[in-house]
């Protein structure tokens, strides 16, 4: 059997710097450290921190008095920050670079009085966050269809935003869309998307064309796992979504010569590891790496916890 990694795959540069700002804020000012929702969406990863004394809660009512307070890398409202701010707890923000980016561009659009359309998910930590941080109106839209039933106040003043964990082409249909229905409508260009997204989609695009089935490990609530199936599935190509190795079903696999695997942004590459080690039980395999984008991005660590600042 033929075993084929999608590259890039797994940690992104924010799902990186997340999990390091828990680990790093646990050593500087020990255990407990309240995390608000899960850091990034894998168990794997919440359960690895929890063990180190990582607190995960859903809502700052739960967190103690002058307890050290991390707010995950999906990001949070105005109301939430506002809510740490009032009770003066210890805030550490690992909300990703790129999230914050997206914060201030429609904060920038609403401070020249434009109402802005979010196109993302409902429901998701970062949509709930982003929806949070941009007074005024916003409106979500997540098809073609919801740009169709949009009321929107002024058609010459709106502009859009996107949620970090849509490619270009997750949100192409979309954009088109709102460009046709309100032509004056303005947004951030196509660079501005979230590159970790962008390539991990292509690189599963390029695996999908060489293998018979394509495994995706990662978590059944990550919004960027689940598209990675998607697009595969799109292909024609068997997908499936597995948080790791103990998920793995022997009937997917039964004759199949060639497989692929890839992983979302928010999967450590441990579960990778055990996936291809649980497909070697009782059979030869050989495990190659697709030719792709080597990532060497890195995000600043919050100024709290880089080295040779005070406690």
């Amino acid at each position: 059997m033929r075993v084929i990694l999608a590259q890039p795959r797994g940690f992104c540069a924010g799902v990186e710097r997340a999990i390091e700002i828990v680990e790093k804020a646990l050593k500087r000012y020990g255990p407990p450290v309240y995390v608000r929702h899960e850091i990034v969406h894998n168990k794997r990863v919440v359960e690895t921190l929890r063990a180190k004394g990582a607190v995960f809660v859903e809502e700052l009512d739960e967190v103690p008095e002058d307890a050290i307070t991390v707010f995950s890398a999906h990001g949070v409202s105005q109301k939430v920050a506002d809510e740490a701010k009032r009770r003066d707890l210890p805030v550490i923000d690992a909300t990703c670079p790129l999230v914050s980016k997206v914060h201030k561009e429609g904060q920038r659009y609403a401070a020249k009085d434009y109402e802005v359309i979010l196109i993302g998910h409902e429901g998701h930590p970062e949509v709930e966050g982003t929806m949070g941080r941009i007074p005024g109106k916003v409106y979500l839209v997540s098809t073609k269809q919801d740009v169709s039933n949009l009321d929107v106040t002024d058609p010459g003043k709106l502009s859009y935003v996107t949620q970090t964990t849509l490619s270009v082409d997750d949100t192409r249909e979309v954009i088109e869309a709102l460009k046709e229905r309100f032509p004056a409508i303005v947004g951030p260009d196509v660079k501005d998307i979230c590159y970790a997204t962008q390539n991990r989609q292509a690189a599963v695009r390029t695996l999908a064309q060489q293998v018979d089935l394509v495994l995706v490990v990662g978590a059944h609530n990550s919004s960027n796992s689940n598209r990675l199936r998607d697009i595969v599935a799109e292909m024609d190509v068997p997908s499936y979504l597995i948080e790791d190795a103990s998920h793995l079903d022997a009937a997917w696999i039964d004759g199949v010569e060639t497989i692929g695997i890839t992983a979302g942004a928010s999967t450590p590459e441990e579960l990778v590891h055990e996936v291809i080690d649980k497909l070697r039980a009782g059979r030869e395999i050989e495990v190659s790496v697709l030719d792709g984008i080597e990532e060497h991005i890195q995000f600043k660590l919050p100024e709290e916890l880089r080295e040779g600042v005070a406690a």
